[in-house]
């Protein structure tokens, strides 16, 4: 570690060494990271790094954390022998003894890496111009290689584990203890990378590996750039990968996971939820193996039971019996999911199938094709009984997503300031149900952090 300047008390500019490979850069990658028009890479490697740099923050606003650090700056050296990164004004909450925390560096890095690759190699070479599915998930294949997230040696165990960051101490212990549990079983954790439902498993989990002294555990998380700033990732993550928006990051989820535990959240969760449901119903993935329990403390039953007679009045009964709620019993979720881990890897080598990537799945264009949640796009949404169920999920997914767009990404808080709540109308009973899931998020605070005021962004209209 080079200079260290530390004249302000809160934060800290220092030069900083690379991680791994990522330590030579050509001029032209260079140029395009500190480019700072429209078309550069600066701001969205700027928002990425600092979001990964303010590793204790507590709030969910992206635009909050990019007002309070505007004076945060990171340029890129080139030299002879590889480069390095001035950070300017950066957290000092990422630093210990005036030296980067190894873990913080590594994910900066791996930022570094994704931003260059997905969003300046992949848009010179025109992939983002994608027509076909198997050309989206192709991309998710090479962004995950590159991101050297796949373990060929290692049979099917990562467990994908979704739930919100505004949760509650007694559903947050619980997450703990239910990763404790996986760990045990020597299962890798898979989240969203935040704090809430996306650390406790984590955390939990790796006590369990010290307990069966496993040494190369592995706690992925996959995150994309509206939302990393709201939800930077926590201390646990060993692996981080950045996809480059809401839909990719889904499907590497599916992809690279085995299997999925989702812990009570707000409209992410929701949203999460919706998606897989969506996926699994199509008629080509029915006899693929794919594990999938909902569980919470005690406390956290009638949110499930809200959550399931949601899906039940949407998308019936079929997608009801693809998944397994168990309330307050992690011993027992760990087990099913090892269980379930077992019949896939049964699967997998049946049909000869890779471990380390689902290509089995099928997943419509209508779960890929990336979703820009404007006022117009929003009130476009067709929610209706009318869409085959596999449809419906993917717009009620896209509608739970402009809701967590317009509660902590940037883009979308600067979108409500001027232009008003979002309008969300369809078929009169479906709008019911959505209308009494998203008061049951506000009244049990799962929209945002406990403690901060909630306003909606969004209103409900039904279509008689």
């Amino acid at each position: 570690m080079g200079h260290c300047d530390t004249a302000n008390t809160n934060t800290i500019t220092a030069i900083v060494n690379p991680t791994g490979s990522m330590n030579v850069l050509s001029s032209h990658e260079v140029s395009k990271l500190q480019d700072t028009s429209k078309t550069g890479l600066y701001s969205l490697f700027r928002r990425c790094a600092l979001a990964v740099l303010n590793c204790d923050s507590e709030k969910d606003n992206a635009q909050d954390l990019m007002a309070e650090h505007e004076n945060f700056n990171i340029h890129i050296i080139q030299e002879p022998r590889g480069l390095k990164l001035e950070l300017i004004n950066a957290p000092r909450c990422a630093f210990v003894n005036k030296k980067l925390i190894l873990g913080v560096k590594e994910n900066l890095f791996s930022v570094l890496r994704d931003i260059l690759y997905v969003f300046s190699k992949m848009e010179e070479q025109g992939l983002f111009e994608l027509n076909k599915s198997q050309d989206v998930t192709n991309l998710v294949f090479e962004i995950l290689r590159h991101a050297q997230a796949f373990d060929l040696k290692r049979p099917p165990n990562i467990v994908v584990c979704w739930g919100g960051h505004a949760i509650g101490r007694e559903e947050y212990t619980y997450t703990k203890v239910v990763g404790y549990n996986l760990g045990l079983y020597g299962l890798d954790i898979c989240t969203g990378c935040g704090p809430g439902a996306m650390k406790g498993p984590m955390k939990g989990a790796y006590i369990g590996h010290a307990k069966q002294r496993i040494v190369k555990s592995r706690f992925i998380g996959l995150t994309e750039p509206d939302i990393i700033a709201a939800e930077s990732p926590n201390p646990i993550v060993n692996e981080l990968v950045i996809m480059p928006d809401i839909e990719k990051r889904l499907e590497a989820f599916i992809r690279l996971g085995h299997g999925i535990v989702i812990f009570p959240g707000g409209p992410g969760t929701a949203e999460e939820v919706l998606y897989i449901l969506g996926v699994l119903l199509h008629e080509k993935n029915q006899d693929i193996p794919f594990p999938l329990i909902f569980t919470g403390p005690s406390h956290s039953a009638d949110y499930f039971q809200r959550i399931d007679t949601f899906i039940g009045a949407t998308l019936g009964q079929g997608a009801q019996s693809l998944y397994q709620i168990i309330v307050n019993d992690p011993p027992a979720v760990a087990e099913a999911i090892k269980n379930g881990l077992d019949k896939v890897t049964r699967f997998r080598r049946a049909s000869k199938d890779a471990y380390h990537f689902n290509w089995k799945l099928t997943i419509d264009r209508l779960f890929q094709e990336p979703f820009e949640p404007t006022h117009e796009a929003m009130a476009n949404l067709t929610l209706s009984y009318d869409l085959p169920p596999s449809e419906l999920a993917a717009n009620l997914r896209r509608a739970m997503s402009g809701i967590v767009a317009g509660n902590i990404k940037e883009n979308g808080i600067k979108s409500i300031e001027q232009h008003g709540l979002f309008n969300l109308s369809g078929d009169q009973k479906l709008m019911q149900h959505i209308d009494e899931l998203l008061s049951s998020f506000v009244a049990q605070h799962r929209m945002k952090l406990p403690g901060s005021h909630y306003k909606p962004c969004y209103v409900i209209n039904n279509k008689s």
